[in-house]
């Protein structure tokens, strides 16, 4: 390192175009980084969905998702878990795979299972869509399409079909099918009375269609000298034509479709309705990439909008709405104006302290420096720009002018001593080359626990960790090149002043009063230091108690002013019923928040498309449910006081229906990866009755522990449903099988759309689904249920004898469903849920006015009081969701802190040639965990993952400002021949100016970080409160007990100069001895 200095004094243009290049490609790095909230959680996931219209939940999960289930877990590679959904129609698969896993091969493989399953699925089911998913997938804003002059089969159409296929173009956003709406669909409304009149059934017309709109091409004639196209009319040109396709001939006379059925230009049966603001519409949710930047995509949507309405139908209107980039831009920016903050802050109190403005400028100039070379290494190494790697340059701030302070101050007193200053400086510098060298090689090290972090932690910790090395690494680089420089460029100036008589100033000699005092104080702790360190000991003990009254939370909450309710209507409420009364809660919301604090309100009602539910999170299993999202101004009350507001008087206001609130703002959902609440405690086993049983037992016990709110089953059991018997036996005398009668009820009741598909391609160029079906009003009673015509497989076309007319044919060989078929009611399953191919009942629950740990501690409680009650074979209940996620983290950070702890101690014993100095230095520890306790017990703030990141920052600065008192304390020991104690005491005057800078500097730096100023900023406070709290008391512990405890301890000389002189003696040929210590 004194190579370094030399170079850098010798060769000041090179440090000087090292200075220059670390701007440049700094500012570039920056520029070229994307922005975001969070860095890419890459946990890597791929979801499934599996469709059939009509399917219950229970045969979705029997006959396809535990075939699907069974099959991935044999054939696809690196699987961790797979969990499921199922409910009427739709089964979605969640596969989690281990870090590491080739997620295409995985794709692959699943792809190759889906066809061999196809062999053993429900007739006629399509494959899966297969998505690859990780927690970053998260919705970024919302495109609300609506009008006052179109109808919404015109608008869903053109957002479908039109819009979302201009939005593809922006890179890194995807956008699924859109929410509400009605889907255009040719419709073939089939009347039973003239089916059944006409000897025909929905099968026979559904067979009709599908022989005579064929896609067969005819190929090419070649007539005389020319080649000709034959084109065929194999399927029909227009809607109207589709009237005319036989159906059924009888001799001469022939039963076409327009008939028995009505044909026109419709929209599917709607099982999704969204208003926006009171009024029907759609929107279409936008959703990021991993490896995007939600800032550039929602400003690319912005700018698209303009283009949208000029090639739209006239009156199609076009908006943004629920944007997380103004959070993620306010939260941004909030930390970039900390980082600012800090760095002047840091200056001033360098200028205080310092009293020179030359020092203060070749001090603050390493922080732009070593923070755009930490973007140059977060660019390199493929990290983005958010708030954990902008919240690990608010805490390099503080710690980056450590080494350069460090050296100038050291400088500062070789000149004082009246060296030229060229020799100051080599002398300042050489002199702390070891303690800087080992405190930031301590503080590099202490950030390896994140190494340690599983899950969602790993991948959010991970850069803020590299971040703060990177600049620490930038920072020790720059201490022994471009300080050294700026010091001969600017020290002589000072020192000319300093000769005309501007000496010691005002503040010096307050300082040197301070130094004095400190003296006289340490004089008296290092006489009496036995009970100084006993009294130290007692004080650590009696702390840890507050491990009691803090509570414990895996990540801050944050206000982004978002709120999405569930409701859920009795069991079986029609969508039509729920509409009306979801929109009665939108108007009682709108009484109980005040307008001027109210943005918008939007609901989602039903189940969306089924692709849908492969990229947004929803509990909607059916119309009886609804999701309202509610979005604030941006200057507004605490939307969890609207939350409370609104749990107590909705239930009251709506009774029967139930309410919770569901993850909203964008740093839940990536936490929460995937689920809709924080709280989730699973019952498996494959008794659903029992698990039922069990599940509301706990519901309810959860429900009365303190801080517990919306405990609730999103699983459905109870709704209603109606079995229809058919007897094989008398279908078959009739000429009737039981594909027979379940494709009529099925055409009749879900359409023909999925086991019969037939399309229509309309002029724009889009193909569209022709559907038969009984229309829903004509189905409206038992009766006309069990009326639905039926017909055999062989029904159809029926050539007769010339002799015989129609009319004298016996009656029509149709079978109406109550002649094969009885119908009884039942309670049938809406919806089933897997956890590794176990059925499971979840129990969820949000957490309100109380922390995340005390309530998980309690739960578990119930959760054992309930095993000790005894439980059925094979079942289980386990508590999931962020507080498993949370305990996991925190174990990994204690077993990373108790590493690097042990690691930091080794290092130190390397550099020190001694066990006993580093575990003198190691004494300043656990003051800065006392500290930190105390500090979170004092503002209320729990221990989370960001304030244990603070722990581990404290560690480190704790460790590198003892390396200064005890490496000083050895040195002069060894220069001077002082005892222990002399030199204690004179380490600790002589280093109380360094370390009350770099103390004070970092305390300054956190400081904005720990109020909690602007967006976002709830979310690095813990962080900034725990080092604060950390190192007021391991700068007290660094002056006042480590200088005790050497005082107490290190009584033989420091082993690492008896070493070198045992090593010249021994060069030399000479006997020594002595024992190691």
């Amino acid at each position: 390192m004194l190579g370094m200095i030399r170079m850098a004094l010798r060769r000041p243009y090179t440090v000087a175009v090292m200075a220059l290049l670390m701007l440049l490609l700094g500012a570039l790095s920056a520029r070229r980084m994307i922005v975001d909230i969070f860095p890419v959680i890459d946990i890597p996931v791929v979801l499934v969905a599996w469709n059939y219209p009509g399917l219950s939940a229970e045969d979705m999960e029997r006959r396809v998702v535990v075939h699907a289930e069974r099959g991935y877990s044999t054939s696809v590679n690196g699987i961790e878990r797979i969990e499921s959904h199922s409910i009427p129609g739709v089964g979605l698969l969640k596969l989690y795979f281990y870090p590491g896993t080739d997620i295409g091969a995985a794709i692959a493989q699943i792809s190759a299972m889906n066809q061999t399953l196809q062999h053993n699925l429900p007739p006629g089911m399509s494959p899966p869509m297969v998505v690859q998913f990780n927690a970053s997938n998260v919705p970024v804003v919302q495109m609300d399409v609506g009008s006052d002059s179109l109808s919404e089969q015109q608008i869903y159409d053109y957002a479908l079909n039109f819009i979302r296929i201009q939005l593809f173009t922006i890179p890194g956003l995807s956008t699924p099918a859109p929410f509400g709406g009605k889907q255009r669909q040719i419709m073939v409304d089939i009347d039973p009375e003239r089916l059944a009149a006409r000897g025909v059934s929905p099968q026979d017309v559904v067979n009709a269609l599908l022989t005579a709109d064929i896609i067969i091409p005819g190929g090419t004639a070649r007539i005389g000298s020319r080649d000709y196209t034959v084109l065929m009319n194999s399927s029909p040109s227009t809607v109207e034509r589709f009237a005319d396709i036989p159906v059924k001939t009888v001799g001469n006379q022939q039963v076409l479709v327009k008939d028995v059925a009505r044909v026109h230009d419709s929209y599917a049966v709607q099982q999704s309705i969204v208003h926006i603001n009171g009024k029907r519409a759609t929107y279409l949710t936008i959703l990021k990439h991993a490896e995007s930047s939600t800032l550039a995509g929602v400003a690319a949507t912005r700018d698209m909008l303009p283009q949208i309405p000029a090639t739209a139908p006239k009156g199609l209107t076009v908006g943004l709405d629920f944007d997380q980039s103004v959070f993620v831009r306010g939260a941004v920016q909030n930390v970039l104006h900390e980082v600012v903050i800090a760095a002047v802050l840091v200056a001033l109190m360098i200028l205080l302290f310092l009293s020179s403005w030359r020092s203060t400028l070749v001090v603050v100039a390493s922080i732009p420096l070593a923070i755009f070379t930490a973007l140059i290494g977060l660019y390199l190494t493929g990290n983005s720009i958010n708030l954990m790697t902008l919240g690990g340059l608010a805490l390099a701030v503080g710690i980056l002018v450590d080494n350069a302070t460090v050296v100038i101050e050291n400088i500062h007193r070789h000149l004082v001593l009246g060296k030229p200053i060229t020799v100051a400086i080599i002398d300042g510098a050489r002199e702390v080359v070891q303690p800087v060298t080992v405190a930031t090689l301590a503080i590099c090290i202490v950030f390896f626990p994140v190494v340690l972090l599983e899950g969602a932690a790993r991948f959010l910790f991970t850069p803020l960790g590299l971040t703060v090395v990177l600049a620490m690494a930038a920072s020790y680089v720059l201490s022994f090149t471009l300080v050294p420089v700026l010091c001969r460029m600017l020290l002589p100036g000072e020192l000319r002043a300093m000769a005309a008589g501007h000496g010691e100033g005002r503040i010096d000699r307050a300082f040197g009063r301070m130094r004095e005092s400190y003296g006289r104080l340490l004089t008296q702790l290092v006489d009496n230091r036995g009970f100084v360190l006993a009294a130290a000991g007692v004080l650590i003990v009696l702390s840890l108690g507050l491990t009691r009254v803090i509570g414990t939370d895996f990540f801050p909450s944050a206000d982004v002013g978002i709120m999405k309710l569930h409701v859920r209507a009795p069991a079986g409420t029609r969508i039509e019923d729920t509409e009306k009364l979801v929109l009665r809660i939108e108007d009682e919301i709108r009484k109980l928040i005040p307008a001027g604090q109210l943005h918008s309100i939007d609901d989602l009602i039903g189940v969306p498309l089924y692709y849908n539910l492969a990229f947004v999170q929803t509990d909607n299993i059916s119309g009886m449910d609804a999701e309202i999202s509610i979005s604030l101004n941006p200057k507004h009350r605490p939307t969890a006081d609207y939350m409370r507001l609104l749990r107590e008087k909705l239930p009251d206001a709506f009774p029967g229906s139930s309410f919770y609130f569901q993850t909203a703002d964008i740093v839940s959902q990536v936490l929460n990866f995937g689920l809709s609440a924080p709280i989730d405690v699973q019952v498996s086993g494959m008794d659903l009755k029992s698990n039922a049983a069990i599940a509301r037992r706990i519901q309810d016990e959860i429900a009365r522990i303190p801080g517990v709110i919306d405990a609730h089953i999103p699983e459905m059991l109870d709704y209603p449903a109606l079995r229809v018997n058919v007897d094989r036996q008398l279908a078959a005398r009739l000429g009737l099988s039981q594909r027979d009668v379940a494709n009529s009820v099925l055409t009749s009741l879900s359409s023909s759309s999925m086991v019969s598909p037939v399309f229509y391609l309309a002029p724009n160029g889009v193909n569209y689904t022709v559907a038969v079906q009984t229309p829903m009003a004509s189905i409206d009673s038992l009766q006309r249920l069990m009326a639905i015509p039926l017909s055999g497989g062989n029904a159809g076309v029926r050539q007769l004898p010339a002799s015989v007319a129609p009319a004298a044919l016996p009656g029509a060989p149709v079978q109406r469903l109550s002649n094969v078929a009885s119908v009884v009611p039942e309670a049938g399953i809406q919806s089933i849920d897997h956890y590794t191919v176990q059925r499971v009942m979840d129990v969820q629950a949000n957490v309100q006015g109380r922390d995340l740990g005390g309530v998980a501690k309690d739960i578990q409680g119930v959760i054992e009081r309930v095993q000790k009650a005894g439980l059925p074979a094979g079942t289980k209940i386990v508590l999931r969701g962020q507080s498993q996620v949370m305990n996991s983290s925190f174990s990994s950070l204690a077993l990373g802190i108790a590493l690097a702890v042990i690691l930091v101690y080794c290092l130190m014993v390397v550099l020190f040639q001694s066990w006993l100095d580093p575990l003198i230095i190691i004494l300043a520890v656990p003051g800065a965990l006392v500290g930190i306790l105390w500090m979170l017990a004092l503002t209320g703030t729990t221990i989370n993952v960001e304030s244990l990141m603070g722990a581990v920052m404290s560690v480190g600065i704790a460790v590198s400002n003892s390396i200064l008192v005890v490496s000083f304390a050895n040195d002069l020991r060894a220069e001077r021949g002082m005892s222990a104690v002399e030199a204690a005491i004179e380490a600790g005057k002589v280093r109380l100016r360094p370390v009350l800078m770099t103390a004070i500097a970092m305390i300054i730096g956190m400081l904005p970080m720990a109020l909690a100023l602007g967006a976002g900023g709830e979310q690095n406070a813990p962080l900034g409160r725990a080092v604060i709290g950390g190192l007021i008391v391991a700068t007290l512990t660094t002056l006042l007990i480590v200088p005790a405890a050497y005082a107490a301890l290190r009584r033989k000389p420091p082993m690492l100069h008896i070493l070198d002189e045992r090593f010249e003696r021994e060069a030399r040929g000479e006997t020594v001895g002595g024992e190691l210590s």
